[in-house]
């Protein structure tokens, strides 16, 4: 049944984890919640599943949040949050999809307003979801024919832990806090990838030009 107020609104609603009715066509800030976002991202698996082990997406925003220059740290934390409302789509997909892509834009722009982000996402932020996705790929699936070239633009050095839905959602939610109270510094790389492979990966990524 739908709710009465509904009728305001473009498209039908979804409940999210706290509880809140989230129209994903009609999105508004007030209705983004961290909380929705670290928990979806935590229950949702990388690559539509199809992987040797379970990788959440918000695993890889983690990992992305510390591969970015300092300045772009909670972008890289949270430039995956859509798919907390639109789910993961994977990329050749999305080019089929221009309703989705739509889609996708306008919920950035309220995760954006909502946490103070650039409503344009960084060149930084894309190059260092382009560097994990070779590193992933590398890592959690079998070599590809169509694909020779992944290998040569993994990160070097990587660590790639496969925490489990809850373990990513504390992770996540501990990231998130740490950079949104001043307290950035305090986290630790490694945590997330040996010290060695952690200055590599900064060292690769500052020269990497994605393909």
């Amino acid at each position: 049944m739908r709710l009465w107020f509904s009728r305001r609104r473009k498209g039908d609603w979804m409940q999210t984890f706290s509880g809140v009715c989230y129209w994903p066509a009609d999105p508004r800030v007030e209705d983004v919640r961290i909380v929705d976002i670290s928990h979806a991202l935590a229950n949702l698996c990388r690559y539509t599943g199809h992987v040797r082990i379970y990788y959440s997406v918000a695993e890889h925003s983690i990992h992305v949040s510390y591969i970015v220059p300092p300045e772009h740290a909670l972008t890289g934390l949270l430039h995956d949050a859509t798919e907390a409302y639109t789910n993961d789509i994977n990329r050749p997909l999305k080019k089929s999809l221009p309703d989705y892509r739509q889609i996708e834009a306008r919920n950035w722009k309220v995760v954006a307003e909502k946490f103070s982000l650039p409503a344009k996402m960084p060149a930084a932020v894309h190059a260092a979801d382009h560097a994990m996705l070779r590193t992933e790929q590398v890592a959690l699936m079998p070599y590809c024919d169509l694909a020779p070239h992944w290998r040569e633009h993994a990160i070097p050095g990587f660590i790639i832990h496969c925490w489990t839905p809850a373990e990513a959602e504390a992770k996540f939610m501990q990231r998130f806090y740490e950079l949104t109270s001043g307290l950035g510094s305090r986290a630790q790389p490694s945590d997330y990838a040996s010290s060695d492979g952690f200055q590599a990966m900064r060292a690769w990524l500052a020269g990497a030009k994605p393909v």
